[in-house]
């Protein structure tokens, strides 16, 4: 059995306190704080402390589901044609309502830099200033 510690950034909020997570024949098995983190120094709240629970869980979703028709039954995607969809949806949206009929809601489970780049996306794509943090719920 080989048993190693890999050393990470915690995925639940912005914070990015450090974490290993605990290997055990490439099977993620847990988390332990990083001792010495200039954030969290050894801590971390519960959700870290369960920060692995959902990469080997069997309901996990690994590929894009849509659906064909409002309504109708998910199908598997490839990233390429799930990817084309939401941009040919949203681009409609905006044509048809204008920009401000579109949304986006960030995330603290994102880096500051991915959630940066949502607010681009939304501002100098879209064209919109409607863009939220579920941190503020």
């Amino acid at each position: 059995m080989e048993y190693r510690n890999v050393l990470t950034t915690c995925i639940y909020c912005g914070v990015g306190c450090g974490l290993y997570l605990q290997v055990l024949d490439g099977q993620v098995v847990g988390t332990w704080p990083a001792k010495g983190h200039p954030l969290n120094d050894g801590r971390l709240c519960v959700k870290g402390w369960y920060a692995h629970s959902f990469i080997h869980h069997p309901e996990r979703l690994t590929t894009p589901l849509i659906r064909d028709q409002k309504g109708g039954p998910l199908r598997q995607a490839s990233w390429e044609e799930a990817l084309d969809r939401v941009a040919q949806r949203l681009m409609a949206i905006r044509e048809t309502h204008g920009p401000d009929a579109i949304a986006f809601m960030a995330s603290a489970k994102c880096t500051n830099e991915e959630n940066y780049l949502l607010q681009k996306l939304a501002r100098s794509i879209i064209g919109t200033h409607n863009v939220d943090h579920c941190a503020r719920l």
